[in-house]
Order: structure tokens, then sequence, then C-alpha cells
């Protein structure tokens, strides 16, 4: 009890500030109060708190945005004393944890992929209805079939996001043009990473021969004109010809809405894209809809450092620095954070493995090795967290060789380099990561999703039961986190955990017994390690004394309750930074997220970052979005002229 009332003096000291800097007595601190905003003391059937000193409690105290105090009712109450409170028992049969966050997620992609035609390899339960899966090749060609005969207009093009050759056989531009010869067809790949389309798509948005030989020869060789087909930088060569069709205005505003209100449904708190575009005005396009006040969390952005590099060789670090002030309300850009990427999707069975694929074909890399180490070495010396986009052992062996050199050359502690997606990997890599002080984020539905399939096609049983190793991970002792990488899976952090925890995969089975995790350490990965990977751990991820507010209220504790059930768990909603939010159900008038959103406000953002941007031969997904996104919102409110 006195430990808990030196607590709530201490960090009322903290609201008091000034006052009790000079003086330090609790007479000053008692003046101070009554500026202070209210307190609230809310009750909980239990409160987990990832707090070593004090796991459970009942009741937590909260001023503002801020957390005062933790521990029984009584307690508060006695410790409180005699100054003003409130108890809310609005949470007295849930579970509190701490806030949810989505760790490693993508705004962009996820809302025009979900505003997309979904013809995928799971069913995606969405607001508007479950999408059911199609899983196999003659269901997927039945649903791109009926796709394109219910659009009404002749001329409108078909986008459509989901196919996996693994599940629905090989498809090629001669495919797509037995179902259409007049409409242009452009296919996402489940991946995000590769494009197929027809003949008629490559008319309309003009690429043809002396168009791919313009490109960088890794985007060549990465390429298939003939099939239709581009992959990895392949797709970042055509993108600023294909994607006006995808990325239209509307689409992107009602996908970002609907990210918005999909999250807050799943209990996050806080969220984080590695990879941001490099555009002010793009980046400003995305606030329109992410930075409102009364949005349920924060978003921040991490920059890609592929990207700048490429745009900037010359003064990179400079350039890096003056994203910073790229953020607004909501949203915010990290300092001294940058993402790197090494190799090709898992989706695409593009990484770079060190045994042979099972038909023998070969991964990719997304920054070929030479440019991967000159920017490692580049942003290692500026000092800066770098987080790295890397799936297969060969390109983890390619990261840590990186790591290593820098470590020995310029040693750095508690550098938290992080080894992100960490799809097929080694015992030995786990150990190497340990010793050279780096951490983990993996995406665990991998396993669910993709371990039956990879075991007879591409790497078989025994690489891909042990997908995202992370039992081997957290017996070393490794923080680890867990992200969705959202649309690479749903962006639901309890879903998350379940497949952790669980490894079951879409027939049933567990794969890969012994990498399951902890359900402790699963909570972790969604909360106090994911915020620890961002730098965030002193601000969020657990509910201690002097950390932001931030809760996610389920109706039971995924830490106790059956494991087969953590993914079912209803989310009563969340308390964002004293916030207190709801979810609204479907049957319930949905509440305003923010101000009405002006279409073409939004693409007149957009539009700008067009505007006297340079065009860089190979400058990654950025530099692509400036000149796509300027060309198609150009198109749709008739400002200047497409390209």
């Amino acid at each position: 009890m006195v430990r808990l009332i030196i607590t709530i003096v201490v960090v009322l000291a903290a609201f008091a500030g000034g006052a009790h800097a000079e003086s330090g007595s609790l007479q000053d601190v008692g003046a101070a109060f009554a500026g202070l905003p209210s307190l609230t003391i809310y009750t909980a059937r239990e409160i987990v708190t990832l707090d070593p000193s004090r796991p459970t409690a009942r009741a937590v105290a909260v001023r503002g945005d801020r957390i005062l105090a933790v521990g029984s009712l009584d307690e508060l109450k006695v410790a409180v004393g005699k100054k003003p409170y409130a108890v809310d028992e609005t949470f007295a049969n849930q579970v509190i944890v701490p806030g949810l966050i989505a760790q490693h997620d993508h705004p962009f992609l996820t809302a025009l992929t979900m505003m997309s035609e979904i013809i995928a390899i799971e069913d995606w339960v969405l607001p508007s209805g479950t999408i059911p899966a199609a899983k196999n090749r003659e269901e997927y060609r039945k649903r791109l079939k009926a796709a394109e005969a219910k659009l009404k207009d002749p001329n409108e093009v078909l986008v459509t996001w989901g196919y996996h050759q693994a599940f629905h056989g090989k498809l090629t531009r001669a495919d797509l043009d037995r179902i259409s010869t007049t409409r242009p067809i452009i296919v996402w790949h489940r991946s995000c990473h590769e494009f197929i389309v027809n003949t008629r798509a490559l008319e309309m948005y003009g690429v043809d021969a002396a168009y791919v030989a313009s490109m960088t020869r890794s985007a060549q060789a990465q390429s298939n004109l003939k099939e239709g087909h581009f992959w990895e930088q392949g797709l970042f060569g055509v993108a600023p010809r294909l994607l006006p069709a995808v990325a239209t205005p509307d689409r992107l505003r009602r996908g970002l809405e609907f990210m918005v209100a999909y999250y807050h449904a799943n209990g996050v708190t806080l969220g984080c894209e590695p990879g941001g575009i490099l555009s002010k005005k793009i980046q400003d396009g995305v606030n329109a809809v992410l930075s409102a006040p009364s949005n349920p969390f924060r978003f921040y952005f991490i920059p890609d450092g592929k990207s700048l590099l490429a745009a900037y060789p010359q003064d990179t670090i400079a350039e890096t620095v003056k994203v910073l002030n790229w953020g607004a309300g909501m949203t915010a850009m990290m300092p001294k954070q940058i993402k790197l990427f090494a190799d090709g999707a898992i989706y695409s069975l593009a990484m770079q493995v060190r045994e042979p694929y099972l038909d023998g074909h070969e991964g990719a890399w997304l920054m070929d090795p030479d440019v991967f180490a000159k920017a490692f070495r580049l942003y290692w010396d500026a000092g800066y967290q770098i987080h790295i986009h890397v799936n297969g052992d060969r390109g983890i062996d390619m990261v840590l060789d990186n790591l290593e050199l820098n470590m020995r050359r310029n040693p750095r502690y508690n550098h938290r380099t992080v080894v992100i997606h960490f799809a097929v990997s080694g015992r030995d890599q786990v150990e190497r990561i340990k010793r050279l002080g780096a951490i983990v984020s993996g995406n665990p539905y991998y396993v669910t999703a993709l371990a039956d399939k990879y075991s007879e096609f591409g790497l078989g049983p025994e690489r891909a039961d042990h997908m995202v190793r992370m039992g081997d991970v957290e017996r070393a002792g490794i923080s680890f986190s867990y992200h969705s990488d959202m649309p690479m899976a749903p962006g639901q952090p309890l879903f998350l955990m379940h497949c952790g925890v669980n490894r079951i995969t879409m027939s049933g089975r567990v794969a890969g017994r012994e990498q399951r995790v902890s359900r402790q350490g699963a909570l972790r990965a969604v909360t106090l390690d994911a915020a620890y990977s961002l730098g965030m751990e002193k601000e969020v991820g657990s509910i201690v004394p002097g950390k932001l507010a931030n809760f996610t209220i389920l109706g039971d504790n995924p830490v106790t309750c059956d494991a087969a059930r953590i993914k079912d768990i209803p989310v009563w909603g969340t308390v964002h930074e004293g916030r207190v939010l709801p979810v609204t159900r479907p049957n319930q008038t949905r509440t305003s997220l923010g101000p009405a959103r002006d279409e073409e406000s939004l693409a007149a953002s957009l539009l700008a970052a067009h505007e006297n941007h340079g065009d860089h031969a190979d400058g990654g997904c950025a530099c692509m979005l400036n000149r796509l996104l300027g060309a198609v919102f150009a198109s749709t409110y008739n400002v200047g002229s497409a390209r």
C-alpha cells in the first residue's frame, strides 16, 4: 500500500509539472490537483498488466491520458485519499489487457485490396460480410468469370486480389484473354508483389516491349511480357502504368475508412507501417483519413530506405530527416528508424533460400545485395534502428552478415535491428540473431495459411512446418513481436496470438509443434514486445503507472482461456489515451470516426504528389507511387494528362 501511494504521488508530480519541481511538497501537488483532468478508477473482472511486479489486478486509476495506479479498488481508494475521483464499472465483467498493437501493417495496400474483387485462398470476414475462399483452380476461375460478368460497364477494369499459384494453378495473360479480350483485367497476387494482366490491360496502360526495355535490368529479369506477369522489381517497374486502375481516389478513401473501423473492431490502439510512402503529398492524402483526432488509434510510419537511397544517393540521410514532419494529428513518422528490403515475398515463393525449391525455381532479391549493403551501412552509421523485410534463410544470412560486419566495424548496442517476417530460417540463425542483439517480428499466419500447401509445393514438409520458428526464438530469450502485414494476414492481433500459440493449419493439423509459443509470450508479442520493437515500450505495451492509458477490453483472458478460443474472444472496445471507445456493432448506428471525407480534396492532395518530383529509375514503391498517383488523379479529375 505504501508503494502504491508513493507511485500515485510520483505520477501526480509529473502531471503537476513545474509547481512540484520547484517546491517538492505534497501541498503543492494537492494545489495543482484542481487544474488536472478528473480521476477515474476503472474496475474489471481481471486486468492483465504485463508488469512482473503485479501481473494481475482488479482496478486501474486513469487521469487524463495516463495511468495513475494499478491495484484493487480498495487499495486505489485509500491511496487516492480525499482527492475527487469516480469509480467506473463499465468493464466490471470484462478483462482489460494492454492496448493491442498492429506492429507492421500497410494502410495503403489494405485500402486497395479490401476494396477490390477479393478471390483469395482463405475466407475474409469483413463488416460487409464474409467473402468465401477459392480453394482450387476450378473455384478460382469460376469466381473470376463471374466477377467479370457482373460488371455492367463494358470498359470498367476488373481488379482482383488474392490469386495464389499453389492453390489456383498457373495463371497467364492467355488465360485472362480467354475471360475477356475487351475488358482490362488486372490480377493482383495474394502477396501484393505480383501482377498478372490480360492483353487489353497491357494495351490500355501502355505496357509493351519498349516500355519493359526501359526498366532497370533487375526489373526486366523479373518480368514476363508474353505471359503478362510482373513480380517483385518487375512489379515496381510496371506499376506506374498499371496501378492507376487500382488506386482510384474512391477506392483509397473507402478503403482507409474501412481500415479504421476494422482495426478498432479488433482492439487495435496503435499501428505502424514500416516502409512508408516517399511523398509528402501522398502522406497528406493518407493523413486525410488516418489523422482525424476522433480516430481510435495512432498510426506511425517508418520511411522506406530503399526508395530514399535510390532517389537521393548523395543526400540520403538528410532527405530521410526531412520526412519527420510529414505526420499530422493521429499520424506521425518514426524518428531514427528505417525500413530496408532483402528478398522476395513468401506468398510468391520468391524468398531466397539455402536449399533449392522443390521445382528448382530461383528466389528474388528486392534490393540487390550490394545496394542493400550500402544502405545498411549508411543508416547504421547514422544511428538508425533498421527494420528489414526478409523471408528466406539465404536472405537472413545476407542480413545477418551485414549486421555482423557493421557490428565489428562500428559497434552499436541496443540497436534493435528487426528481422521482419522470418518465414524460413535455420536454428543456427536463431543463435546468431541472439548473439548479434537483433530482434524478430514474425507473421505466424504463414503457418496457418501456407504450411499444408508448401509441404507439397515449393518447400517440402520440414521447411514448411517450421516456418516462423518462434518457439526457438522464445526459448533463446530473444524479444519477438507478431504482425499481420495486413493484407498478408487479417489485421487481428488476437488471431495472430491464436496462430502463434496453436500453429493449426488449414487442414486442422499442428505444424511444427515445438515452435508454438507460450500464451504470455504471444500476448507480449502484440503488446509490450511490439512496443519494444518500435522503441515505444516506455509509453505503451503494459499497464503500469505513468504510461499512456491504452487498453483493449475483452470478454475473456487470452492468457488463461482455452487456447483454441483465443481468436474468438469478443472485443468490447478500447480505451485510447483515456478515451473510452466501444466498438460499434453492425446492428447499431455507425458513429462517425471523423469529419466527412471530401473525395476531391483527397484527390487534390494526392495529385500534388506528382508535381516537381524527379523520375527515378529504381526508386522502389515510393517513387513509383509518386508517378502513378499523380497520373491517376490527374486523369480522374481532368487535371493535366495521365502518363
